[in-house]
Order: structure tokens, then sequence, then C-alpha cells
């Protein structure tokens, strides 16, 4: 620590022939993924990234070590990346590779941390663990149908978009903190987010009943 009077960014990239790598002597967790966010995010995802982890080091007070990456180098669906061939594998160390036909192939584990002196008086231990679960982080963008037709089919998809809308918004303001209104105004939306039958007349609503 003592290199810095404030917070620095550590990343730790992990090969193991078991499985995925934590700390021991702090929490290691995943970030938040498999969350819907709005369409714009895709131009803007360094910033999304950035609000998004600062918002969950201040949620979890600046005590946790945070899982971005976990993979098994043998393959990819869906990828986020290449895994990297044996022979860069070996030479990152993975001497082990052709030790045994058969054998599991090296496992990645990429963590991230924000560390400061008073949050993180010791350096870092590291343990192996059995688990291979595959993660990443991963944030679903859905492009909206914006074709003229007038069948049930598309009416029906219609009126799910104001709660499709919301609840992108929504989980974009949990993730990074950004105010809900910022969000809705980004999503250029003309601030259409009722409902088709929040809009119909009442006596509309009561034969609709």
């Amino acid at each position: 620590m003592v290199n810095s009077n404030g917070s620095q960014e550590l990343f730790v990239y992990a090969l193991s022939r078991k499985g995925r790598v934590e700390t021991v002597n702090y929490r290691t967790t995943k970030l938040p993924s498999d969350r819907d966010v709005p369409e714009f995010v895709k131009g803007e995802f360094s910033d999304f990234y950035r609000s998004l982890f600062s918002r969950q080091v201040k949620l979890q007070g600046m005590q946790v070590v945070f899982t971005e990456y976990a993979w098994d180098m043998s393959w990819c669906d869906p990828c986020a990346g290449q895994p990297l061939t044996n022979d860069e594998l070996r030479d990152l160390g993975c001497f082990w590779i052709n030790d045994a036909v058969g054998g599991q192939a090296p496992f990645l584990t990429r963590l991230h941390v924000r560390y400061d002196a008073a949050h993180f008086p010791e350096d870092l231990v590291f343990q192996e663990t059995a688990d291979r679960a595959n993660f990443q982080g991963r944030y679903i963008i859905r492009h909206e149908w914006k074709g003229e037709g007038d069948c049930p089919a598309a009416r029906s998809y219609r009126a799910t978009l104001a709660d499709r809308r919301a609840k992108e918004a929504g989980n974009l303001a949990e993730l990074t903190g950004w105010e809900l209104d910022t969000i809705r105004g980004k999503m250029a939306l003309a601030g259409d987010w009722s409902r088709p039958e929040d809009r119909m007349h009442w006596w509309e609503r009561i034969w609709k009943n």
C-alpha cells in the first residue's frame, strides 16, 4: 500500500489446474450479471462499466474482491474472446498441459479489486477451488422492432414494450446509481412509458374488461 495515498485498481489473472481462484482473507463475490439494459449502453459501455464497478464497490463497503471472469480454457460458448492456445498457456506457465492424456484444461480467473490501506491492510492470499463453473459479466441489449405491422402479434409485442423499457431503465439505475430521469432521457422515447391500457379512454377500459 506504500505506493499510493488513495485507492488503486488491481487486476489479477490466475491460471490453475483445478478451478476458479479466490481470496482467502477477503470475501470474493461475482459482479452482477445477466441484466437487460437499454440500447444506448452499447455506445457508452466504458462509462457504464466504470460506474457499475464503482457502484458495487460502494455497496460492498470497499471490502470485497470481485470475480469478473472465470472460464475453462478448453471451450467457449458464448465467447468473450477466443480461449488461449496451448502454446500461449505454456508460455504463461501451464507446463502441465501435456502431462497426461485427457487431463483438465487450465482454468482462467480474472479478479478485480479497488483497494486502499484502510480497507485492505493485508496482502491478498489466494486459494484454488474445485469450482469450474464458467462466469462472465454479461449485459443484455434487446433492439426494439420498429416495423409498421398491425397484426395481433405486432400489437401484442408493442403492448410489452413499456414494461420492458421500465425494467431496462430500472436495471441500469440499480447497477450504476445513475439517475432514472437521465437514463430515460438517453433512451430517447419521448416520455412514452405508459402501457397501452393506460392510454385508453375510460369507456374503452370498461369494454376491454
